[in-house]
């Protein structure tokens, strides 16, 4: 992972900061798979579904949802209780393996989850949020939640971030999880977070399932406007294959036990705050796409000489979002004509007569293309570029200041493979 001076990475994901207990376990949500020969086990298939994370202080808390018309029953709920506490909250119940979407008691057992743990700690069904994700259209068996919740609350501890991070995996193969240590006004402060994601990842405002905690205090309203800023350039410019989630969900909780005092405005400590949540995001946005369905390779795109950001934001997501560039990119084909032609297609406003493209990896970089026309280069020398797992995109457009970076990955046989038996 990139280095940034001030920053420490550390381990412990949405426990790094102080006063966050966590927890998964396996409930039954969905049914263990048939083992796959005879020396395993059925209990090797019960994988984590249903986990909690509590503070030990009320927190303050923004979050970001799906744009998608059909929204999961527990985006809606946590929405309500986000706008009832006016942006205060202090558990997060989520569960992997059925969305509980397009399901007609679908916010009622989403709020039920809320209250199971409300009964138990203490607190306001409205101080829980919660999130789902897994198979829509399913209906949601609340029986599982509600007979395993007890023990789900007794195993809470400060170093269980491994039980909830795996809890919410659905095709993923490796939990995600980044923290960071810094400084504010002489307080060390702690922010770490847990992401889950493989496919239908193509967001807006939001993507996938992402918990962030931090003991940094902050208030409501900077929380808010810290993660609506930080997503547009990191959750927002992820795409592994075109699709909007449902369920789509992003939230911070800030507990203020670092001691630091409370960043209530714009300014110095709301920008260090800002850069550990981007070094958090950025780089579980980065594990996003690498284990995108079927990938074998992390595509990143960086786009330079825009003239503002938003124009250098849609430039490199059109490429990053090509089917046929990512086509290319698993064959380690140096088909460049097909960056121009999605760089050609973005909307947005520059010279194509001025773009520039150099493909890069570990191995070495080739330049393609030069004043929007292709140069010569080693289609050897591509090749071995290109084969390594991670890619980088480098495109310029002009002389403006514009930059922004947009992550995917390449489009395998094995993601149709993956979504052709999905739900079996």
């Amino acid at each position: 992972m990139k280095e940034f001076e001030g920053y420490k990475y550390i381990e412990g994901g949405v426990c790094a900061a102080k006063g966050f207990k966590a927890n998964g376990l396996y409930c039954g949500i969905k049914k263990p798979a048939a083992p796959a020969d005879g020396n395993e086990s059925p209990l090797d298939n019960m994988k984590n579904d249903l986990c909690l994370i509590v503070s030990d202080e009320m927190c303050n808390a923004a979050a970001v949802f799906t744009q998608n018309k059909v929204k999961g029953a527990p985006v809606t709920v946590s929405q309500k209780n986000l706008a009832a506490t006016g942006g205060r909250a202090k558990a997060f119940i989520l569960n992997s393996k059925n969305a509980n979407t397009c399901n007609a008691d679908g916010e009622q057992k989403a709020m039920r989850m809320c209250e199971l743990v409300a009964e138990r700690t203490g607190i306001k069904p409205e101080e829980v949020l919660v999130a789902q994700t897994g198979v829509i259209g399913q209906i949601f068996p609340i029986k599982p939640v509600e007979e395993k919740i007890d023990e789900l609350i007794a195993g809470l501890a400060y170093d269980k971030n491994l039980e909830a991070a795996t809890a919410i995996m659905t095709t993923d193969t490796v939990k995600k999880e980044v923290a960071v240590e810094f400084e504010l006004g002489g307080r060390v402060c702690h922010l770490g977070g847990m992401g889950k994601g493989s496919g239908m990842i193509h967001p807006n405002m939001a993507t996938t399932l992402n918990v962030i905690t931090t003991d940094c205090a902050v208030s409501a309203a900077m929380l808010k406007k810290a993660l609506s800023e930080t997503v547009k350039i990191t959750y927002n410019c992820l795409s592994v294959d075109g699709d909007q989630s449902t369920n789509d969900t992003c939230a911070v909780m800030a507990n203020g036990l670092a001691g630091n005092a409370e960043i209530t405005a714009v300014g110095e400590d709301y920008e260090i705050f800002k850069q550990a949540l981007y070094i958090v995001m950025m780089n579980i946005t980065r594990m996003l796409a690498k284990d995108g369905e079927g990938a074998t390779k992390l595509l990143e795109c960086t786009v330079t000489g825009a003239k503002d950001l938003d124009t250098a934001i849609t430039v490199a997501k059109s490429v990053i979002c090509s089917p046929l560039f990512k086509c290319a990119m698993f064959g380690a084909d140096a088909n460049w004509g097909r960056i121009l032609c999605a760089v050609g297609y973005a909307e947005a406003d520059f010279d194509i007569n001025a773009v520039d493209v150099v493909l890069a990896s570990k191995a070495g970089s080739v330049h393609v293309c030069e004043n929007g026309a292709g140069v010569e280069f080693s289609e050897e020398t591509a090749k071995q570029v290109l084969l390594e797992d991670e890619i980088r995109i480098l495109v310029k457009i002009g002389s403006g200041e514009g930059t922004a970076t947009a992550w995917g990955c390449d489009l395998t046989y094995d993601y149709v493979k993956i979504n052709g038996d999905y739900r079996s």
